[in-house]
């Protein structure tokens, strides 16, 4: 074992414990060495080196000291000037000359007045003083910046002119004769400035504060400029004094009009010495001058790049927003400032774009529009740089709106300099309030501080789900987000909307179609707030229901109450119900063409006095007066008859007399507890849990009802979702692979009751999670609920299955939309509606818009293979809009064409919104919601009431968007207003909006051309039918099905068709232009025809090669003659139609519930769940 203590080194022999605890000095000074650092620096040179050079103040102040001595000697030189006399020489004199005596002849040149001038005795003592200053100065700088090499030093030109200007005065103190030499001390105005320019550097490292380059070439030029005039000026007149004896005005007169090329000759040198000097000053400009105009123009074209700076007093006096983004197109310019703009409000404020690109073309091009280049300032910067943001100003701008680059082929990186840019803006400026578009849903949390925040997939999926749900949302939303032209008032607006239509249709009517005028109103109507005790709309219903208020203020105004919020309470309750009572202090949230501010109000007297006494309402109605008076009715049989007759408002059974007239119950003023009873939507909606249906119990699916145990990414708000009591293995969850579980391989095997949603994306994103939520919420009926197919390009991970294995009857399938043998294994043949998500990888492309056109082509594609699918497209570029369902020689179609192009010529903000796939919800670009985001900054509630409406967001008390359908047992409720009274004192639901669908009307010429087309079609059928009866015979007997022999049949009957259009024409020569016209038509009804037939043969085949049975296949339903639109808020007469789909905002179910807890059978109403459905039938 080894001695520990002999290891221990022993201490220094004075070492005690005294020293340990106070510490040995002198023990310690033995061992260590102090160190000095910069000894250089404590030199006499490198402390003059300190002050006069290094230090940017002291510095900054020699800078400034030597340029006031160059301008006080030339000052001086000026103030000799208009004291010397040129005809004493007094230099003469004192040389013992007599110049006045002499005679010169003409040819020769006096010298003396050239070579002496007469300076007093005070000013000679300044001028010295000045020279020995100067002197002494240069000669410190030149020695303190020697650097080893003095020829270097010796030979720069300030201190050459310095010498020539400086010691001369020092040698006439020693030689008084020479006090009255002439010394060019005008040339210390090139020292003054090149002492500017030093000063100018010194200023900028002082302050820390950079000027711009443009500013600092602006004053060299300037600087040059003036020093040649007078230089020029000065030595003209000097040497003029031996001729014409200039003044200096008349020098700068003369050197004016020389170098602005006039020349008018009345003043002009005399002797050779002034001509010389006049063309070395020319020759001197017309090098010198280009360079530094070579070098402005150069700067001006940068500065025109970069954008140069807003200017800090206008941020200070003016309000202004930057705009940060990445690459700046001219769509996303157009947009930001159309919809920015829209607001009255903010037509004073400026915009500044901070961008790091160069600006291109076309958004030069719209910039130098007066009316943007007075409001619009481009930089050329990067927010990661404060100088860049210093530049815009940032710590005085109102907002900052940071949007992410959606072409980009990496989206996550996209984001990921979103977030940098965020976190610059919110580091430079913490006051300055943020505007953060991001793109993933994964990347949200990252910044939660900023003050509002739009996630484009989280919006998009919501969205694209509800679609199918509620048809059209996408649209309903897309419109009520964007601002109306508020420049003219609406009904101008309106006035001038159908005035365009009247040109489009000149041909038909001389009027605009009525679905457009509909339409076109209706899609004024926006979201405005008000606090209800400042409001006309809503101040009379302090201390009422909410649904009383919504209906009354409707019913009176026209105006749609659709939310509230509290004063102590940020969250916004959408339809909260009849139990909510009315506050004064509450802030309303409601639908209208206009905000109340801008209204004006007109009683209608006479039905005010002519039905005073019989209407029990307040307020002027708009109803006529057979409506007025069938919605009252008997309140007594009302009130017997308003238990909850479940999901559906069907005619009311008839008592008494006959033909009585069915009758709506009043919308009570307080919620009675009794009639509240029967109106709980959250009870078993979906079956009737007495006697089920016997399919259900042979399935034994049971459902649970709570929050998703998993979330694929952080900041998911929860949602009460229909879940599996136990999550299904990731083998069952692939719908084209059996497993030990189950052997289905395709979607008919699985047996599904209700029709498919087929989703066709690229990759499992965590935003297609928020797809599946809003089906599978918990509002939604079992029975109703759809299954949903997920055709994926890539398999998804396991990160995504974790999320979606707790949901019912959610399957994914690894294919392609371009497949014809996927989309039938997916079960597209039975499917209710098809959601096409616009590939990322497709989502950048060389030219514009091109982006698209995969996208296009495969969604026309399925349109024509599958003519009756609901197909919901999603698209990059709003503009390509034009090309969903395309047809070309749709006579229908291009009028709608020309209608988007005057809409555009006009400067609307949705000038595609006549399109009939946009109208009907067939088509939704994410680009449209970016207005959401700029709305947000006058309207910042816009945000939470999108996402309460989308069901992203869930706060209790708050209701949700669905929708019902109007029946032909619902048509007796008629009108609008008698629906919304109905909706109001039954369940509790607020309409917003009707979705109607109807039959495309064409005009007489186009309808009696039609009508010609059929019969000549059905003519020549007839005639081929009977022709080709034996053909027909032999295939049967072939023992082969009548598809089999229509490939065959098709040249044959275009052969046919065509003889027969010969003969055809041969009857009737004299209207051979109506024949020919009506055989071309006929021609291609019938290439159409055989088209479809191929299609569906093909589609057929494929069918029977894969072993799926094709009796679900219809090849010939198509929609081309129907169009559907969206009617906002509409008027309160507006007739029901048959299949409207009326837009409700329904309560939410748990604000009913004493104890909203997990049990849901507590619910109080047991007979509105037996049959309510999603789509509530009247």
């Amino acid at each position: 074992m080894v001695d520990l203590d002999s290891e221990v080194p022993p201490l220094p022999p004075r070492y005690r414990f005294r020293d340990l605890l106070l510490g040995d000095q002198g023990w310690q000074s033995d061992d260590r060495v102090q160190v000095e650092f910069y000894m250089n620096e404590n030199t006499f040179k490198e402390r003059l080196k300190l002050f006069f050079i290094k230090n940017q103040r002291s510095s900054l102040r020699i800078r400034l000291f030597n340029f006031s001595l160059k301008l006080l000697s030339c000052f001086l030189y000026i103030v000799r000037v208009l004291l010397d006399d040129p005809t004493q020489g007094l230099g003469c004199k004192e040389l013992n000359r007599s110049c006045s005596n002499q005679n010169y002849t003409p040819g020769t040149i006096d010298w003396s007045p050239i070579i002496w001038v007469n300076r007093s005795l005070p000013l000679w003592g300044l001028q010295v003083s000045v020279a020995v200053i100067s002197l002494f100065e240069t000669l410190l700088l030149s020695y303190l910046s020697y650097k080893g090499n003095i020829w270097e030093q010796i030979l720069r030109i300030p201190f050459l002119l310095e010498i020539i200007n400086a010691v001369p005065f020092i040698i006439t103190i020693f030689w008084p004769v020479l006090r009255n030499l002439f010394i060019p001390v005008f040339l210390n105005c090139w020292l003054a400035k090149h002492a500017l320019e030093n000063m100018i550097n010194d200023l900028h490292r002082a302050i820390q504060r950079t000027q711009s380059a443009m500013f600092n070439q602006v004053l060299i030029l300037i600087s040059t400029l003036l020093c040649l005039i007078f230089t020029c000026i000065c030595g003209i007149q000097h040497l003029e004094r031996a001729g014409n004896r200039l003044t200096l005005f008349d020098s700068l007169y003369f050197c004016i009009v020389t170098f602005s090329t006039v020349g008018f000759g009345d003043v002009t040198p005399k002797i050779w010495p002034s001509k010389l000097l006049v063309v070395i000053m020319i020759c001197v400009a017309l090098v010198v001058l280009p360079i530094q105009f070579e070098q402005l123009a150069y700067l001006w074209m940068e500065r025109q790049k970069s954008g140069g700076n807003y200017s800090r007093y206008r941020a200070q006096t003016e309000k202004h927003v930057v705009l940060c983004v990445s690459s700046l197109k001219i769509d996303l310019l157009m947009d930001f400032l159309n919809e920015f703009y829209a607001h009255p409000r903010l037509q004073d404020y400026y915009v500044v774009i901070l961008c790091p690109t160069e600006m291109d073309a076309q958004v030069r091009r719209v910039l130098q529009i007066p009316m943007w280049s007075q409001r619009v300032i481009y930089l050329q910067g990067s927010a990661l740089k404060d100088q860049d943001l210093l530049r815009a100003k940032m710590d005085n701008a109102e907002a900052c709106f940071i949007l992410s680059s959606r072409c980009e082929v990496d989206r996550t990186a996209a984001d990921h300099q979103t977030i940098l840019r965020a976190w610059a803006v919110k580091d430079f400026a913490p006051n300055c309030p943020l505007y953060v578009q991001i793109l993933k849903p994964e990347n949200k949390f990252h910044i939660k501080f900023a003050d509002h925040v739009v996630c484009e997939e989280e919006f998009k999926y919501a969205m694209l789900a509800l679609n199918c749900i509620c048809p059209a949302t996408s649209t309903l939303i897309t419109l009520l987000v964007h601002t109306s032209r508020g420049h003219t008032a609406p009904w101008e607006a309106f006035r001038q909307l159908t005035g365009t239509k009247q040109t489009l249709n000149r041909e038909s009517q001389q009027s605009p179609e009525q679905w457009q005028k509909m339409y076109g109103r209706c899609s004024g109507n926006e979201v405005y707030h008000i606090n209800l005790e400042e409001s006309t709309f809503f101040a009379e219903y302090e201390g009422k229901s909410f649904t009383y208020a919504s209906f009354h203020a409707h019913k009176k105004f026209g105006v749609c109450l659709i939310g509230v919020r509290k004063e102590d309470n940020k969250n916004i309750l959408l339809n909260p119900g009849p139990r909510y009572i009315m506050s004064s202090t509450d802030i309303c949230f409601y639908i209208n063409i206009t905000k109340e501010e801008n209204s004006a109000f007109k009683k209608q007297e006479k039905h005010r006095k002519n039905h005073e006494s019989k209407l029990s309402y307040h307020g002027a109605s708009r109803l006529p007066v057979h409506s007025i008076i069938a919605s009252m009715g008997t309140v007594a049989i009302d009130l017997q008859d308003s238990g909850c007759r479940g999901a559906s408002l069907a005619l009311p059974a008839q008592g008494g007399k006959e033909g009585r007239r069915p009758s709506i119950a009043p919308v009570l003023e307080l919620a009675d507890s009794s009639s509240l009873h029967t109106c709980d939507l959250l009870s078993d909606q979906s079956e009737d849990e007495a006697t089920p249906p016997d399919g259900e119990v042979s399935a034994g699916l049971e459902y649970a009802k709570g929050y998703p145990p998993y979330s694929p990414y952080i900041g998911s708000s929860p949602t009460f979702c229909h879940l599996l009591h136990e999550k299904v293995p990731f083998c069952c969850l692939r719908l084209d692979k059996g497993c030990q579980h189950n052997y289905h391989e395709d979607a008919k095997a699985y047996g599904f009751k209700n029709k498919l949603i087929i989703v066709a994306a690229e990759t499992a994103g965590n935003g297609l999670y928020n797809f599946i939520v809003p089906l599978r919420a918990y509002y939604r009926p079992k029975k109703e609920l759809n299954p949903i197919v997920l055709l994926l390009d890539n398999p998804p991970d396991m990160h995504f299955l974790d999320a979606i294995c707790w949901f019912p009857m959610v399957y994914y399938m690894v294919g392609s939309i371009d497949n014809l043998d996927d989309l039938l294994r997916c079960g597209v043949t039975f499917a209710a509606n098809m959601v096409v998500v616009d590939k990322e990888s497709t989502m950048s492309a060389e030219e514009d818009y091109m982006a698209d056109a995969k996208t296009i082509v495969n969604v026309q594609t399925l349109f024509r293979l599958f003519s009756s699918l609901s197909i919901i497209t999603e698209l990059t570029h709003p503009a390509n809009m034009r090309f969903m369902q395309f047809r070309a020689k749709d006579c229908y179609s291009l009028a709608l064409s020309k209608l988007e192009k005057k809409e555009r010529e006009k400067g609307s903000n949705l000038a595609f919104m006549f399109r009939l796939p946009f109208a009907a919800g067939r088509v939704f670009s994410i680009s449209m919601l970016d207005t959401l985001l700029y709305q947000s900054f006058v309207k910042d509630y816009m945000i939470s009431i999108t996402r309460l409406l989308l069901g992203l967001d869930t706060t209790p008390g708050s209701g949700f968007l669905c929708s019902m359908k109007i029946t032909e047992e619902d048509l007796w409720i008629r009108t609008y207003a008698r629906l919304y009274q109905k909706l109001c004192s039954s369940t509790g639901d607020i309409p917003i909006g009707v979705y109607r669908t109807e039959s495309q009307k064409l005009t007489t010429s186009e309808s009696r051309e039609m009508a010609s087309q059929s019969q000549i079609s059905i003519s020549v059928e007839e005639w081929e039918d009977t022709k080709d009866t034996k053909e027909q015979l032999g295939c049967r007997g072939n023992h082969r099905n009548s598809t089999c022999s229509e490939q065959s049949e098709h040249p044959l009957l275009r052969r046919k068709s065509m003889q027969w259009a010969r003969r055809l024409s041969r009857r009737a020569p004299r209207h051979s232009a109506k024949t020919a016209e009506k055989i071309n038509q006929q021609r291609m009804n019938l290439y159409r025809r055989s088209e479809r037939q191929e299609l569906a043969e093909l589609v057929k085949n494929r069918m029977k090669h894969l072993g799926l049975s094709p009796a679900g296949y219809d090849e010939m339903n198509d929609h081309q003659n129907t169009l559907s639109y969206i009617l906002i808020n509409p008027s309160p007469d507006t007739r029901l139609e048959l299949n409207d789909i009326v837009y409700l905002i329904r309560p939410d179910p748990l604000t009913y519930v004493p104890n909203a807890g997990p049990s849901r059978k507590d619910s109080f109403c047991n007979t509105v769940g037996q049959d309510t459905r999603e789509e509530t039938q009247l």
